[in-house]
């Protein structure tokens, strides 16, 4: 893989500090938007990999999350803020359009974006989608979570502690997003957690179906928490997808290449369709 330059950069978002890191150059936009709790880092493998074949790539740690600003107020955190935040990035940087994508919350408030500002959107990647499949599982993984944060905190921030001390330079990529992942201040965290899962979860069925973006959605066998039913459906309601099965839900983080190939074929196809001039009177 070849090198691509890569700059870390901030804007404010109703007053609040949202940090990104921005891969490669051009005007192939791609934005990237990580899972739940999880930092921005996480897509950075995937970032290099598209960047160097052309794209313009950003990773985004959306609000509470990474090192943007983490409030403690739950009606700051929504799917829907989630996707402004987005939005706003898009302005920030003066962006007209880009492929916006991301795993599991990424996923969701890619099509959050979709939703709010279709014209802003050339193309969709969902990994893991959470939607009516995922939602007795998605409790289940995260009310324990919520209770310890709110009514057991020393136990958040002794975790925190542990974590911190860790050199990220010397543990293997993942080891070190998932320590960075355990790096979390209870009432901040609780907040997220709160305002995620009591607003709504994705847009509704009948506005997914509007969505007429092309999308790459990708789901993994064997995951409770973003089962491929999910995925399956969401591919089936949007009028322009294809679904592909990961092999395991460890896929694209050990062996990335099939899903990173298939990632950026998908899209160099979303900006060669832009270049595609209409026929008189289309």
């Amino acid at each position: 893989m070849s090198l691509v330059s890569e700059r870390i950069g901030q804007f404010f978002h109703d007053g609040h500090r949202l940090e990104f890191t921005e891969y490669g150059g051009g005007d192939r936009w791609v934005v990237l938007l990580h899972g739940q709790l999880m930092p921005r880092r996480m897509h950075q493998p995937l970032a290099r990999h598209l960047a160097s074949q052309g794209a313009h790539v950003i990773t985004l740690d959306l609000l509470g999350h990474g090192r943007s600003d983490r409030p403690d107020d739950p009606l700051l955190y929504s799917m829907t803020a989630f996707g402004e935040q987005v939005i706003a990035l898009l302005d920030e940087l003066g962006i007209e359009r880009a492929v916006i994508g991301g795993t599991s919350l990424g996923a969701n408030t890619s099509l959050e974006v979709a939703s709010l500002a279709p014209e802003r959107v050339q193309g969709l990647i969902c990994e893991m989608p959470v939607l009516d499949n995922a939602l007795e599982a998605g409790i289940l993984a995260f009310a324990p979570l919520l209770f310890l944060s709110r009514f057991v905190p020393l136990s958040v921030s002794a975790l925190r502690t542990v974590t911190r001390a860790v050199p990220r330079g010397l543990v293997p990529f993942w080891t070190g997003i998932a320590l960075d992942t355990m790096d979390q201040r209870p009432a901040p965290m609780a907040a997220a957690i709160h305002g995620i899962f009591f607003g709504r979860v994705a847009p509704s069925s009948r506005l997914r179906r509007r969505i007429q973006a092309p999308a790459l959605v990708v789901g993994h066998p064997s995951d409770p928490i973003h089962p491929a039913a999910d995925a399956a459906m969401l591919a089936g309601e949007l009028p322009d997808a294809r679904f592909v099965e990961a092999r395991s839900i460890l896929e694209w983080r050990v062996r990335p290449a099939r899903l990173d190939g298939l990632t950026s074929d998908f899209v160099a196809e979303c900006f060669a369709r832009e270049a595609v001039p209409r026929s008189v009177g289309s």
